[in-house]
């Protein structure tokens, strides 16, 4: 199980951040696909790569009706060795054993590009475009942070964007989606077990916060004649913090602050910000985001300097399929069940196919920095509770020819 890990372990390796950066269509992650598509062909299943840049890898012909599995291999900056790539290894050792065991039923792989919206802002860009939940023309004009857009880069890559869009066909597909991820978290670690069932997702979203002021010089502008965007960003990151701590069980986070020009001797004319907000009632989120655009415009004000906010992506709260939760906990030994502030594209899926999630023990509890960690003894379990997972569904029925 680790030893596929170890394969990549050089891939995408951060030297100034430390742990991967992975975004999509980088050299990084298309090096990742490529090894992920060579293991697939090695263990002799059909791969074929969609119009929305989704990788399946089928056990047999294309049914209706398969089980799938399958996560991402793209990562935030700087993150960890085990988001995404964890889910892919373990669903081919997975593959692995059900061969060995001669399960029968129809199966496949899937790797999800842009999971994460680490380059283009939207997260689990591509099973919302499977899906129908964003539009192909607004994914296609989401720009990168050096202003390319999604369209321009696929071009770049030698890749077709004018097909990308619902995919009906390849949505019915999937009769069950089963996702595994490390767990992005200290659940199991307070638990002592090494594998859980998902329970939800909690709803989020990402909304941009641009503030316009004034650009000058930092030497002859005197401080009484200033627009200081900068002034109203900091004391806007510092509301988002208050104002989510005021709220039982809300997260909001600004993890990325972009000024213009962004001179050192300059003082800026624009700071853009990006706040992500989650809470499991939907209702609650969208309170606490409108607190915070009424606090940023209040900011922008007193520095005499004007702000607006945009939504760029929204999901809601989400539950996994009730009664395959419940089946999955029994089968894997009472596993506990546990809900997940993290979005995934099992989240995505859920509202249109019966999805579940396993998540394995991360004995740091970090997520999306160096320090999320799997021990090789918890990534053999998960890897052990997938293929049993996947036998179950299999054996019942999931994934029968046609």
């Amino acid at each position: 199980m680790t030893s596929l890990l170890t394969e990549i372990d050089a891939v995408g390796a951060d030297r100034v951040r430390g742990g991967y950066s992975r975004p999509v269509l980088s050299e990084a992650e298309l090096d990742l696909r490529s090894w992920f598509i060579e293991h697939a062909r090695r263990r002799g299943l059909d791969v074929e790569v969609d119009a929305n840049q989704i990788i399946w890898a089928w056990a047999g012909p294309p049914v209706d009706g398969a089980l799938v599995t399958g996560s991402h291999l793209d990562s935030v900056p700087g993150g960890g060795a085990y988001d995404g790539p964890l889910g892919i290894a373990s669903a081919l050792v997975a593959f692995d054993r059900l061969a060995e065991r001669d399960v029968p039923g129809s199966r496949a792989i899937a790797v999800f590009p842009e999971e994460e919206g680490s380059r283009f802002g939207v997260a689990c860009l591509g099973s919302r475009l499977l899906t129908g939940a964003i539009a192909p023309e607004r994914a296609l004009a989401l720009t990168d942070p050096a202003g390319l857009s999604l369209a321009e880069a696929m071009r770049a890559g030698g890749l077709d964007p004018r097909r990308m869009g619902a995919d009906p066909t390849r949505l019915a597909r999937i009769g069950t989606f089963l996702e595994l991820h490390v767990e992005q978290g200290r659940g199991l670690v307070d638990l002592d077990r090494p594998v859980a069932v998902a329970s939800s997702v909690l709803g989020h979203g990402r909304w941009r916060i641009t503030i316009l002021g004034r650009g000058d010089h930092a030497g002859t502008t005197l401080m009484s004649d200033r627009s200081d965007p900068m002034v109203a960003a900091a004391r806007t990151v510092v509301q988002v913090q208050a104002l989510a701590r005021d709220v039982p069980d809300a997260r909001a986070t600004v993890g990325r602050l972009s000024p213009t020009p962004g001179g050192t001797n300059v003082i800026a004319s624009r700071i853009d910000l990006w706040v992500d907000v989650r809470h499991p009632d939907d209702g609650v989120t969208r309170a606490l985001v409108e607190s915070i655009r009424t606090s940023a415009s209040a900011a922008a004000d007193a520095e005499g300097c004007t702000a607006t906010m945009t939504e760029e992506s929204f999901s809601g709260t989400v539950g996994f399929d009730p009664g395959l939760r419940e089946e999955l906990a029994e089968v894997l030994d009472r596993a506990p069940v546990l809900r997940t502030g993290a979005g995934h594209d099992a989240g995505v899926l859920a509202g249109h196919v019966p999805t579940a999630m396993l998540f394995v023990r991360n004995p740091t509890g970090v997520s999306h920095a160096p320090g999320e960690h799997v021990e090789p003894e918890d990534a053999e379990q998960g890897a052990v509770a997938l293929t049993e997972a996947m036998t179950f569904l299999l054996q019942r029925g999931d994934g029968a020819d046609g």
